[in-house]
């Protein structure tokens, strides 16, 4: 007879699934939900299955969302000047929480890494070239994070837009190299906004 699996176990693993959440952490998450009363379990389950069903990439700039074009390439009082290239759709918040920048973004959806076999042609960049073609940007803004990916993306982003002749500028480094943007403090996210760099290839 199959001996059936213990469901914290599950519920723990499940958990450790979740980037960022370590086996400690996934097992408090764990403990903490099973205390819960059903009716909050359920309006989670709920919560988790509406956002799947509901929530999907932006045609324009593929950040996440429930409409299409999303809320920051709908809204019309933002500055058509300017673009922020961000690795992750969650990135995007970090930049707003600043309250210091109004302008437009696009989300690779990733970064280049060999090691996990994402190279130049996974890293689909096709819409972003589209965009700035058609758009009326006079600076870009290359907020990748400061690891060795992000940095080699971000000069692959440079590379491939140069021929544009628009200023391109890179988050300063008042974020510690080897750190995630969603992470960062939002004073250090403005001072790296505030002094941010241009990217001569």
């Amino acid at each position: 007879m199959v001996e059936h699996s213990n469901p914290l176990n599950r519920l723990i693993e499940e958990l450790k699934k979740i980037p960022g959440i370590g086996a400690k952490t996934a097992q408090r998450i764990a403990f903490y939900l099973t205390t819960l009363p059903q009716d909050e379990v359920e309006n989670l389950s709920s919560a988790i299955k509406e956002s799947k069903q509901n929530i999907f990439y932006c045609s324009v700039c593929n950040s996440m969302t429930n409409i299409d074009p999303c809320q920051y390439c709908s809204d019309s009082s933002r500055n058509d000047e300017a673009l922020c290239i961000v690795e992750e759709p969650f990135n995007i918040s970090s930049i707003e929480k600043t309250g210091i920048y109004s302008g437009r973004y696009h989300v690779l959806l990733g970064t280049l890494s060999p090691l996990k076999g994402v190279g130049p042609d996974e890293l689909k960049t096709e819409k972003l070239v589209k965009r700035v073609k058609e758009g009326k940007f006079k600076e870009i803004i290359i907020a990748t994070n400061p690891t060795v990916e992000g940095e080699s993306t971000a000069h692959f982003v440079a590379r491939i837009l140069k021929d544009f002749n628009i200023k391109m500028t890179r988050l300063a480094m008042g974020l510690p190299v080897g750190s995630d943007l969603d992470y960062a403090d939002q004073v250090t996210i403005k001072k790296a906004l505030e002094g941010r760099t241009e990217i001569k290839e």
